[in-house]
């Protein structure tokens, strides 16, 4: 039997990486007491795999998993894990009694939400407080009613309230003058639930940048997102305390050629050839979630050196300038890496795109197909594959 025909374009995810970041980022908050971490790996675990990274970050000693959505918390369950989650964006007339049924914590950002759940009956829910993101969460003015009926509806046994919570606007930016008032609202918002009779599991406030940055913030527990990924939540302010990047999104050459001085590349001629050279064809584009904005800005890693995109980005494929080489096709392309070897990393495609490497990661995918190892396993063991 043939060996199976490689992939033009695919993600790869070391779960080893996972796993390590985990338990680096639970062993810096558990210096000064017991903290408890979670993971948060919604948005199909920040385009890595939420089940699989889930379980790494669960074997990484992740005290609790965190999602966006109920449909997200029920796949989990499904995909077995049994831990605490905890999920936080729902609709009027989400379901409710199923996430109930399944265990999985609930967050309540209004009164009628809370309400909703709790004419289920027995749900585990948290509430969140806008302490000046200005986003979810209950405003400053509804603290008082919503802890009163919170703490009424426990009374009679119609829900437990087993967190209060809320969420930085700039923690990336220590300076910031908003941490410290949104950490101030966030200890009155606090007072103020005792007060009502609260007495919840856990209060957390902090996300990532926080979790390096802001240790007066971690509470009961810390939720981190990009830095379980090995991303760095706030590039160049964050301490070095070995995290590492567990995407590789790589490629397939499918054609190199010569083009001639004054030649244009790619729709609108927006890059030319200053010289003879020689280009690259990448199976890859802004249908599989490369920023079309990364045309004539970014690079990719060729044989040990970096090339330059040219012209616009296309829907299925990028042009890259091969400084006069033509490598045969089927050289590999790494787009972004952990950047061991000189490669870009996903923060580098953000940095030259204008964004984060948050969405670098969340939004790569299309006809990539995602295959997970384990450096840590003895052979560094394929997981599968999907997409």
């Amino acid at each position: 039997m043939s060996d199976a025909v490689p992939p033009r374009a695919e993600i790869v995810v070391d779960l080893a990486a996972v796993r390590r970041n985990v338990r680096i980022l639970k062993d810096l908050v558990s210096v000064d007491g017991p903290v408890a971490l979670m993971a948060v790996v919604k948005a199909d675990g920040y385009g890595h795999g939420m089940v699989e990274v889930a379980d790494a970050a669960r074997e990484g000693g992740a005290d609790w998993l965190g999602v966006a959505t109920i449909e997200e918390a029920l796949a989990l369950r499904a995909a077995g894990d049994r831990g605490h989650v905890l999920c936080w964006l729902s609709a009027p007339g989400d379901d409710f009694a199923s996430a109930v049924a399944a265990g999985i914590e609930l967050t309540a950002y209004s009164e009628a939400e809370l309400e909703e759940i709790a004419a289920v009956g027995g749900a585990r829910v948290q509430l969140k407080v806008d302490t000046g993101l200005s986003r979810g969460g209950a405003a400053r003015t509804e603290w008082h009613d919503l802890f009163a009926v919170a703490s009424d509806l426990e009374s009679e046994g119609r829900i437990t309230v087993t967190g209060i919570w809320s969420h930085f606007a700039a923690s990336d930016e220590p300076a910031h003058p908003a941490n410290d008032a949104q950490e101030a609202a966030f200890r009155d918002a606090l007072s103020l639930a005792a007060s009502a009779g609260l007495d919840p599991e856990v209060t957390h406030l902090a996300n990532s940048a926080a979790t390096l940055l802001r240790p007066s913030s971690h509470f009961d527990l810390v939720r981190c997102g990009i830095a379980t990924y090995g991303l760095d939540p706030a590039p160049g302010t964050s301490p070095r305390i070995g995290l590492r990047p567990a995407m590789t999104a790589r490629a397939r050459l499918v054609m190199s050629k010569a083009i001639a001085a004054g030649d244009g590349v790619s729709y609108g001629h927006t890059w030319h050839a200053a010289e003879d050279t020689t280009v690259g064809l990448v199976p890859a584009g802004y249908g599989d979630g490369v920023p079309r904005a990364a045309g004539n800005v970014a690079s990719v890693w060729v044989e040990d050196s970096l090339r330059p995109i040219r012209g616009r980005v296309c829907m299925d494929q990028v042009v890259v300038d091969l400084h006069g080489e033509l490598p045969p096709p089927g050289t590999e392309v790494v787009l972004f890496g952990p950047g061991d070897l000189g490669e870009p990393t996903a923060q580098d495609w953000a940095d030259a795109v204008g964004t984060i490497s948050y969405e670098i990661v969340t939004r790569i995918g299309g006809r990539f197909v995602r295959r997970h190892i384990d450096t840590d396993a003895p052979d560094g063991a394929s997981e599968g594959t999907s997409r």
